[in-house]
C-alpha cells in the first residue's frame, strides 16, 4: 500500500476514534476540511508539515500516522471457528 494511502486511513481511524468530525478536525489543525478528506481518502500528497499539525491535532506521534496497522476485526461479525460449538 502506498505510503499517502496508509497516511489517509491512518488520519481517518484516529479522526474516528476521537470523535471528530473532518470539519472538527480542520478547525483544530488549520487546513481546510476539503484538505482533511482528501487526505483521508489518499488523494492529497501532504508535506512533513501538514503531518506534524495532523498528528499534533490527533495527539500521537507522527510516525503513528504513517505506520501501517494491521485491519482489526469488527465485533459481531463471525470467526471460523477450529471446533464445532458444544449442542446440548
Amino acid at each position: 500500500m502506498k505510503l499517502r494511502a496508509v497516511f489517509g486511513l491512518n488520519v481517518q481511524r484516529l479522526r474516528r476514534e476521537r470523535k471528530l468530525s473532518q470539519e472538527q478536525l480542520s478547525f483544530v489543525s488549520g487546513r481546510t476540511r476539503a484538505y482533511i478528506s482528501s487526505v483521508e481518502a489518499g488523494r492529497r500528497n501532504a508535506t512533513l508539515d501538514t503531518l506534524e499539525i495532523l498528528a499534533k491535532a490527533l495527539d500521537v506521534e507522527p510516525q503513528d500516522l504513517i505506520t501501517a496497522k494491521a485491519p482489526e476485526r469488527r465485533a459481531g461479525r463471525s470467526a471460523k471457528r477450529s471446533t464445532p460449538p458444544a449442542t446440548d
